[in-house]
């Protein structure tokens, strides 16, 4: 007996005609893929054989902005000093690492953005690090040698120009380029050069202008907004420019500086348009000629028994104002020389913010036998101003002992080889 089961039909056959119709269709749709490949390879192609060709920058690079630096007003500020070119900020003499605090803050940086997109220049850079080398032109190499016939004192000129903006209560700060600088780099007979600017006496500004390479004639054509300065105060504020050398290895060389101050200025052409001024670029020492160098109180010891001079530095007063805040971070370095030759060397803590340090630190130098007493030993006191950013100037010398000892701290040092196993203090006048 057959069992009844699921009822199987024959397929019908397909028609000739659909068969070519999907054919047909298959082969339209790989034509235009394969032709919608080719024409965008071939544009890609064709775009980068033509920048490939050309100096043409990048289309979608824009030109970094003028910056603007925006200070409210009242007691609060959002500026506070400026990070060095080179990198991570230094650690004062006798302070950890650990201890010294963390970077300062940054200003707050508010960017024209009513500015047009512009193409980039050869020399564009993402960060100061990332600039390109420039090679020097003949026309500069020609003005390289003249300048070397120049006075040693000349430091060439800076240009910046003025504006100030009734409707916003902005000043606006043109550096527009320095000329004749001195080469700090005397492997190339170049410098790399770059501005600092801030606003004195308050010091609630500080900006600075990108590092060109390999130039003694920069152009940086950079514009700095400073917001919050009411008209009537402009008499009282002062431009402070800084013009340093920057160095990868090792501290910024400090070229000179220039001081505007807007009392001398006719305030009146720059309300009303923007005004060109060029300003020589002095020596930082001149403050220090103006000002004298101050005195330093220090009190040795001879033990003659243990072969050890003591000697204990206790304080300083009348430095020279240093900072642009009209105070100074001073140390002081001792070298023990041996027959003129430095063979130990201590430094004490910085003091930060005053000119009358007061030290109190005492260090034990240990005397090379088979010398009579004191003869061939003498001290060298130099006094420093401790700066984050750029290289620490010797505020001042001190020579006690030896062929250079003369006046006040020679009657001390022979004082001292007289009477041995006694504290003798003396303050003393330093010296260049």
């Amino acid at each position: 007996m057959v069992e009844d089961g699921p009822e199987i039909k024959a397929i019908e056959r397909v028609s000739s005609p659909t068969i070519v119709a999907l054919c047909l269709g298959g082969a339209i749709f790989l034509l235009s893929l394969i032709a919608v490949t080719y024409f965008c390879y071939r544009r890609k192609r064709l775009q980068r054989a033509k920048y490939a060709n050309t100096d043409q920058p990048h289309p979608f690079r824009c030109r970094r902005k003028p910056t603007a630096v925006k200070s409210p007003a009242g007691s609060t500020h959002y500026l506070k000093k400026s990070p060095s070119p080179t990198g991570a900020g230094k650690t004062p003499p006798g302070i950890s690492p650990s201890t010294s605090g963390g970077p300062l803050e940054c200003g707050i940086i508010h960017p024209d953005i009513n500015e047009p997109c512009g193409e980039v220049p050869k020399d564009f850079y993402t960060t100061e690090r990332e600039i390109s080398v420039i090679t020097p032109t003949k026309e500069e190499i020609e003005t390289n040698e003249k300048n070397l016939q120049h006075n040693v004192n000349y430091l060439g000129q800076l240009v910046f120009k003025l504006r100030y903006k009734h409707e916003k209560n902005a000043l606006v700060v043109s550096v527009v380029r320095c000329r004749d600088l001195p080469a700090k780099d005397p492997t190339v007979g170049s410098s790399d050069p770059y501005v600092k600017l801030q606003l004195l006496p308050e010091k609630q500004h500080k900006v600075k202008t990108r590092v060109l390479r390999k130039t003694r004639n920069p152009v940086y054509d950079e514009d700095f907004t400073f917001y919050g300065i009411s008209f009537n105060q402009l008499p009282s504020i002062t431009l402070h420019f800084v013009v340093l050398s920057f160095d990868r290895y090792s501290r910024d060389d400090i070229i000179g500086e220039v001081f505007c101050a807007l009392n001398g200025i006719d305030l009146a052409n720059i309300e009303h348009q923007q005004m060109a001024l060029t300003r020589e670029i002095q020596p930082r020492s001149l403050k220090i000629r103006s000002q004298g160098r101050g005195e330093i109180l220090v009190s040795l010891c001879w033990q003659p028994a243990a072969n050890r001079l003591t000697v204990v530095v206790l304080k300083a007063r009348n430095l020279p104002k240093m900072d642009v805040t009209g105070l100074a971070d001073p140390y002081v370095k001792i070298y023990l020389l041996y027959n003129g030759l430095r063979i130990a060397k201590k430094k004490t803590h910085v003091k930060k913010r005053t000119l009358c340090p007061v030290f109190n630190e005492s260090f034990v130098f240990e005397i090379p036998a088979g010398g009579e007493g004191l003869e061939n030993v003498s001290l060298e006191f130099l006094l420093l101003d401790w700066d984050r950013v750029t290289k620490n100037e010797v505020i001042g010398r001190l020579e006690l002992g030896g062929s250079k000892c003369t006046g006040t701290a020679l009657h001390h040092w022979n004082e001292v080889c007289n009477s041995p196993r006694r504290q003798i203090a003396d303050w003393h006048k330093l010296r260049e």
